[in-house]
């Protein structure tokens, strides 16, 4: 089976990161690389106790600048494996997530893809959320990067990786990667927190969201969007 470096970019993600960090565990034959883009919080204390208690080339942390697409290439750079998966701080990963990733990109059609979206919240409107998001990303072949993107390292390269947007580096990166073949969605639910939704508002971050893609398929610049965004600065 091919090798698989998980690559996640984090920025003052303490809290999510513990989680996603001992989920990650149960993988213990694949390469993780966390790129830390200056928090100012605890992370970077947990992250230097994590790679100390790991020891080992598999498990590796990097320091750069922060955006959040700057971070994810420069993990990228730093990966071994053929396969690249990349993972945000606050989302959890299936049990036969590797496995099914692995299974995806044998096929030369497949470009990369995702997982189903699953929000770790028992909020009605957010099952709504997850259904439409799953239908996007289905019948659209758009899926964001909560979703955890996967790639086949030498087609990540030909593409150039992520470019360097304050805001929708994952949909600009998975429009050009439909153009080189399937992107596909997993039948593999990865379980993201639905902080973005309770800290501002449900309704008010969906439809902002909707807003914002609206606009940037329009033809407004990702760096002008970032202004509307509050987190958009990554």
């Amino acid at each position: 089976m091919k090798k698989t470096s998980i690559v996640i970019p984090v920025l003052n993600e303490e809290e999510a990161l513990r989680r996603t960090l001992d989920r990650l565990e149960q993988f213990t034959e694949v390469e993780m690389i966390v790129v830390d883009g200056g928090s100012t919080d605890e992370t970077v204390p947990l992250l230097q106790a994590w790679s100390d208690r790991h020891s080992t080339q598999t498990r590796s942390v990097l320091y750069g600048e922060r955006g959040r697409a700057r971070q994810m290439n420069a993990g990228a750079e730093r990966a071994t494996g053929e396969i690249l998966l990349f993972l945000h701080a606050d989302s959890l990963l299936p049990a036969g997530a590797i496995d099914a990733v692995a299974e995806a990109v044998r096929s030369p059609a497949v470009a990369g893809g995702a997982f189903r979206l699953k929000i770790d919240s028992e909020a009605f409107f957010l099952r709504i959320v997850e259904k439409l998001a799953n239908l996007r990303s289905r019948f659209l072949k758009l899926p964001y990067g909560d979703q955890g993107i996967f790639v086949r390292r030498d087609l990540f390269e030909r593409l150039g990786g992520y470019a360097e947007l304050p805001l929708m580096e994952d949909v600009d990166f998975i429009r050009r990667l439909k153009r080189e073949g399937e992107v596909v969605l997993l039948a593999e639910e990865i379980a993201t927190s639905p902080r973005r939704w309770l800290r501002e508002g449900i309704y008010y971050v969906t439809l902002r969201n909707l807003v914002l893609l609206a606009l940037y398929f329009g033809g407004v610049s990702p760096g002008r969007l970032a202004r509307w965004y509050p987190f958009g600065k990554k």
